[in-house]
């Protein structure tokens, strides 16, 4: 039987989170890893850290496995896993062409959607490099990279149009601390993961301004249903929005102290441009570019998202956080 070979291309907390995971599960398979920073890599390949990311996590990847030639790295893997900000992928991908994927399974673990074409992942994948739906995976659920640094119980949800495709790689994820779920809605759960970003800030910003948990709890059960709303608009299919890699993503993202969307609003939320926070926060924060291509994007479904549209007005528009939370309050029940 030949040994999987995965291939990981990003370098920040999430693609070192999916790394270790990746090395800490007993299936027999060979790790690559694509990083830009060749600083970065040289640390990793002396210290087994990476410098800038969970530096705590020892990384047991072969020095040869690891490297900045993109092109090189996607040639050795069957599995190619996705895992830089949206808002950089189409500038990291450069060089890549739809032949170099031909017959590799693609993996999203970006959780975003990709500027100017306003696609999420799968999509952009197969309308721009010609990967067949069959061959993309998502992964997505309530994970955040440093509760898997701190090997804390962790649940994913691995979504593939053919379950056994799902099966199958998540079977090279499972730890003692990590489980997974599989599924075959990759529109509806690549959706809810991006979506949830949005909420995670209007969680914040409310937080910022100064309302309470039990405002926040109305804000989050009206999330859910605009997420439902929305995926059952754009790809209805059976699913049950309760599960974790909905509602679950959903609530540990609004409520967690290690979500940089919920902490990049409540920055909003307490006064500072949407410069400043970027600038102090030194991580992306990926509901921002999500609110504006969802507000684009939703220009074509129309569903009704209340929630979105005051995120974006506020992020995009300047409108003042406590006039349109004050008037958001209004419509929600």
């Amino acid at each position: 039987m030949m040994i999987p070979r995965v291939a990981m291309i990003g370098g920040g907390s999430w693609a070192t989170a999916v790394i270790k995971m990746l090395s800490d599960n007993l299936t027999e398979k060979e790790i690559y890893w694509w990083l830009r920073d060749t600083a970065s890599i040289a640390h990793l390949k002396q210290y087994k850290h990476n410098p800038k990311y969970l530096s705590s996590v020892e990384l047991r990847i072969p020095e040869d496995n690891i490297s900045n030639d993109i092109c090189d790295i996607i040639k050795q893997a069957d599995y190619i896993i996705l895992n830089v900000p949206a808002a950089f992928l189409k500038e990291s991908l450069s060089g890549v062409t739809p032949e170099m994927l031909a017959g590799k399974k693609i993996v999203s673990a970006i959780k975003g959607i990709v500027p100017d074409e306003n696609q999420i992942i799968g999509e952009f994948m197969n309308d721009k490099f010609n990967v067949p739906l069959d061959d993309i995976l998502v992964i997505s659920g309530p994970c955040h990279a440093e509760e898997v640094a701190l090997e804390k119980l962790s649940y994913l949800t691995i979504a593939s149009i053919n379950l056994e495709t799902a099966g199958s790689f998540s079977k090279l994820l499972n730890t003692r601390y990590l489980k997974t779920n599989i599924s075959d809605d990759i529109f509806g759960t690549e959706y809810a993961a991006v979506l949830k970003n949005i909420y995670a800030v209007a969680s914040g910003i409310c937080h910022g301004i100064g309302y309470g948990d039990n405002f926040q709890a109305v804000l989050i059960s009206n999330a859910i249903r605009e997420i439902n709303r929305f995926v059952e608009a754009v790809h209805p299919i059976n699913r049950d929005i309760k599960e974790s890699a909905y509602l679950g993503d959903l609530l540990v993202t609004a409520y967690s102290q290690f979500s940089r969307n919920r902490t990049f609003g409540n920055m909003i939320g307490k006064g500072y441009t949407v410069k400043s926070a970027q600038l102090e926060m030194n991580m992306i924060a990926e509901g921002y570019y999500a609110a504006s291509c969802m507000h684009v994007i939703n220009k074509k479904y129309k569903v009704e998202m209340p929630i979105c549209r005051a995120v974006y007005a506020i992020l995009y528009e300047r409108h003042s956080p406590q006039i349109e939370m004050a008037l958001l309050t209004e419509q929600l029940n």
